[in-house]
């Protein structure tokens, strides 16, 4: 696309924290500058994440007004100083790693999502619940030019966070795999897991989403009750079990269908402890091990396989106007599939 010259709005419209729990004020606010190294990017869409429902819980780590949002998916109209290899038009994508300190083991070693200095868009920094945001260039995604902004812009957390989590879960062709928790991230997982060539199992306590599952992959389906461990070892017990449902009750099941040897993944934010013996560990080698979002690098293979095999997922587009009511409704349950901002139905500054 042609390197046009962009005529800055001084202010955007955007959805601010002001206080834990409090709706989310749409309100105009100023247009961000792109510091040195980083890309103004002007929003397209942008998803709603359980994160995104976690800080509106807890409020910003600064205490200071915060905008959410790190699914976003837009187009480059400013570059910062000292940007090579970006144009305006670019598409780009907007996920959850801002920068990460790029010293300590974790960033030296290829996890840098486990980096304990990260800072993450509409967590540490303003994100992508606005028509605007600053982006630093070195951790923005590059997208294909015809990307569609509402389909694409889940894979920059659900999406990615799903292929680390079958990245972790190390499988291979023969693998038997536990997906639990059938919405977003869970039926990419389910998509990816099955494109390993492991026989995947899907578990819910929605029958609707089970049936969704199978139509993405799932080779069985399992309702996620008290029966649900037998039922795992009857289909020879899991290589890999990935818990994706924000609740501890999955728990029983993940151990008690477990093979020897296996591993399991948590891959949701549960903050209730859950039980385990050491005496279990010993006797059967299994790892206990979590996950967070992905690397660079896992969001560059992402984005090629999406490119190759588009990963299929339900999507609900809102107005930036809508948020509180999206909030609430991802909140209670009322979201199958991802719910994406479409700022096409917001209005522009």
């Amino acid at each position: 696309m042609t390197d046009i010259a962009f005529d800055r709005p001084a202010t955007m419209l955007a959805a601010v924290l002001d206080a834990p729990g409090e709706p989310l004020a749409v309100r105009r606010v100023p247009v961000p500058r792109p510091r040195p190294g980083q890309l103004l990017v002007r929003l397209r869409a942008c998803g709603v994440c359980h994160t995104d429902l976690h800080i509106w819980g807890s409020g910003a780590a600064s205490g200071k007004p915060l905008i959410l949002g790190h699914e976003g998916v837009g187009e480059v109209v400013e570059i910062g100083a000292g940007v090579p290899g970006w144009r305006r038009g670019d598409r780009v994508g907007v996920p959850w790693l801002h920068d990460t300190c790029g010293r300590c083991d974790e960033c030296r070693e290829g996890a840098e999502s486990f980096c304990q200095a990260q800072r993450a868009h509409g967590c540490d920094v303003d994100g992508a619940f606005a028509e605007y945001v600053a982006v630093d260039a070195g951790y923005a995604v590059r997208l294909p030019a015809g990307a569609d902004p509402v389909a694409t812009a889940p894979l920059m957390c659900a999406g990615v966070t799903a292929y680390g989590a079958i990245r972790r879960a190390a499988l291979r062709p023969g693998s038997r795999c536990a997906v639990f928790g059938c919405g977003g991230l869970g039926l990419y997982a389910v998509q990816l897991a099955a494109r390993t060539g492991a026989t995947v199992v899907a578990l819910d306590v929605s029958p609707a989403k089970l049936e969704r599952a199978r139509a993405l992959g799932a080779h069985h389906t399992v309702i996620a009750d008290e029966a649900a461990a037998a039922r795992l070892q009857q289909l020879g017990g899991m290589h890999a079990c990935i818990n994706f449902a924000p609740t501890d009750a999955t728990w029983g099941a993940m151990i008690g269908g477990i093979r020897p040897r296996g591993t399991i993944v948590a891959a949701a934010l549960v903050e209730k402890p859950v039980p385990v013996s050491q005496a279990w560990l010993t006797a059967t080698g299994v790892v206990l091990t979590g996950t967070s979002v992905g690397t660079r690098l896992e969001m560059e293979e992402l984005i090629r396989l999406h490119a190759e095999a588009p990963l299929r997922s339900m999507t609900r587009s809102i107005g930036l106007a809508e948020i509180n009511d999206g909030l609430r409704d991802l909140r209670e349950g009322r979201v199958n599939g991802r719910l994406v901002i479409d700022f096409g139905k917001a209005g522009r500054a």
